[in-house]
């Protein structure tokens, strides 16, 4: 029987091995997460197959609801950026306004758009919009792009379905559409800082405007006849249909008695998978097959937006063995019994474990991963604790100073054309802002619905 200093010494090591695996020897993070699970399993002394058998169950524990919510989520971005939806979106904001109003409508969109899709995948594909907005207004390319990335970030950051976000409400029980409401709380004021209010600041530091005609090689730009194509209406419906029907049938859960047939329908629209199912479907007729694709194109911009996801369903599937790993050696139980007596908000807590994860491992995904294990019995430990506020406090900390060991730094850096001084001025100290506004935001709603 091991002491409560000696598991909780396990547990340490095995984190800093973890971050040592990553950081140092640049050990993929599955293969880090996985053998920092078992080397963990092992050193409490648990039989070898009593050790792969507790990590299989906590790769499928960790997979089973969040796989399908980050696929269904992956398919309806790829088919709103390929049929021409997301730059629909994004013209549509941008219009004829004024330059003065181009930080404040490419934020708005970007925010939008990110809500279904991955950072990378996202950022990849509107770049190409930044430099043609920068060029029909004589902007520096930084006074279009930081907003463009600040929206997509917070979405990727704060909101299901991202990976981030989805796996801390899978492991803390979260209510998703409460969580996503709550988060749209935070999303919004987050965004309209970090984006325009945060551009204006920072252009002090933009530096010298790079080359508006060495865009992003590869990157595709959609022509104005695939814009024709496809509808505005139903680009922004295919976007916010999910959060929608999952506000909506959080609502109804609140007033409805549990068991009726009412009870059912409101639920159904409260799971995730339902309801970003509905809007793929929706999505595939609306933008696909009305806009004058043919089956086989849609199907090719859905399964488009997959080639990333293997790599993240591993990540996440080797957290949650890292997770089940944790409770095997009985860390959940200490944490547990002493954590009702520490003087610290465990919504704080949870911000700051995440967050200096996030530095040492530097992704944001990750970070969340190796944070809910460590961070999930403080929900037993205080019942009054919001699992919601607790997913958004886990994935604020998350965000916290991108820096030379995250790929959305570099993806910045040279897509906008900067020195690794300008990335830190800009994105890094941006990204910072989104964190400690992320926090605030959870600890503000915390003290109304107390």
């Amino acid at each position: 029987m091991h002491s409560d200093l000696t598991t909780l010494l396990m547990a340490v090591g095995s984190i800093v091995v973890l971050i040592v695996l990553i950081s140092k020897f640049k050990l993929n993070p599955f293969l880090a997460l996985t053998l920092a699970a078992i080397g963990l399993g092992l050193a409490s002394g648990a039989t070898p197959n009593a050790v792969v058998d507790a990590f299989a169950k906590g790769v499928g524990g960790g997979l089973n609801k969040t796989g399908p919510v980050i696929g269904l989520g992956t398919l309806l971005g790829g088919i709103l950026l390929g049929s021409g939806g997301a730059d629909r979106i994004a013209n549509a904001f941008l219009g004829g306004r004024p330059v003065q109003y181009v930080p404040w409508a490419i934020c708005a969109a970007a925010l939008l758009i990110g809500m279904p899709h991955l950072f990378d995948v996202s950022f990849i594909m509107l770049a190409p919009l930044v430099y043609t907005v920068a060029k029909r207004t004589g902007s520096h390319l930084l006074y279009v792009g930081l907003p463009l990335a600040a929206g997509l970030y917070v979405s990727h950051g704060l909101l299901p379905p991202h990976p981030a976000p989805t796996l801390a409400v899978s492991a803390y029980g979260a209510n998703t559409g409460l969580t996503i409401l709550y988060g749209l709380f935070i999303a919004i004021p987050t965004a309209v800082i970090c984006g325009p209010l945060f551009t204006k600041f920072a252009a002090r530091w933009f530096g010298p405007a790079p080359d508006l005609n060495a865009g992003p090689v590869g990157a595709r730009e959609t022509s104005a006849e695939e814009l024709a194509r496809v509808s505005l209406p139903a680009s922004i419906v295919a976007v916010l249909l999910p959060p929608a029907l999952m506000l909506i049938g959080t609502l109804g859960l609140a007033n409805t008695a549990k068991g009726t047939g009412a009870w059912n329908f409101f639920s159904a629209l409260n799971n995730p998978i339902l309801s970003l199912l509905a809007a793929v479907i929706f999505a595939f007729f609306a933008l696909g097959l009305r806009s004058g694709y043919s089956l086989e194109q849609v199907g090719k911009m859905a399964s488009k937006g997959l080639a990333p996801l293997g790599a993240i369903l591993l990540i996440l599937g080797a957290g949650g063995g890292f997770k089940e790993m944790l409770t095997l050696i009985k860390v959940d139980a200490l944490i547990t019994h002493h954590a009702s007596g520490w003087p610290v908000n465990p919504l704080i807590l949870a911000w700051a474990i995440a967050a200096l994860l996030r530095i040492c491992i530097g992704s944001a995904t990750v970070a969340t991963v190796a944070a809910t294990g460590i961070v999930a019995p403080l929900a037993l430990a205080h019942p009054g604790l919001s699992p919601e506020l607790l997913v958004l406090a886990t994935a604020s900390g998350a965000v916290m100073l991108s820096h030379v060991n995250d790929s959305g730094f570099w993806l910045f850096k040279e897509y906008f054309q900067l020195s690794v001084a300008q990335t830190f001025r800009t994105w890094t100290l941006m990204l910072s802002l989104q964190s400690f506004i992320g926090l605030a935001g959870v600890l503000l709603i915390e003290a109304f619905i107390a």
